[in-house]
């Protein structure tokens, strides 16, 4: 059983890039990135990046949720994930895809208040 990913270089420098003016760490953003890409309930097909990023371990990133994360990737996924292919295949390709996702949400709403807000669907009403 593998514990361990590294992200694609790219998610690193969104991250670093957030997490400058944010303060936000990695353990946060990583947890916003897989949110945003299951939100999209779009498969994952045929998603390649590289590995030249941050190395994070299973417990950062799903923690006690492990179980929780796992069946949301295979309602999403349309198909039950072994856990070889759930972690890291399916966890690496959701936080890859979401970190993107992720930077474009935040640099939309232009601050963390602002982000937060949105996320949470009352910015509109400010």
């Amino acid at each position: 059983m593998i514990f361990k990913l590294k992200t694609s270089k790219k998610t690193q420098e969104i991250f670093e890039e957030i997490g400058r003016s944010t303060s936000l760490k990695p353990y946060t953003l990583v947890k916003h990135a897989i949110a945003w890409s299951l939100q999209t309930n779009t498969p994952i097909t045929k998603f390649n990046s590289d590995s030249n990023g941050l190395e994070l371990n299973r417990q950062t990133i799903t923690g006690e949720y492990d179980d929780f994360f796992k069946v949301i990737m295979e309602e999403v996924e349309g198909k039950h994930l072994s856990d070889d292919e759930y972690f890291p295949k399916y966890v690496k390709a959701h936080i890859d895809r979401g970190a993107t996702i992720l930077q474009s949400h935040y640099k939309h709403a232009g601050s963390v208040d602002r982000y937060v807000l949105e996320t949470l669907g009352v910015g509109d009403t400010l």
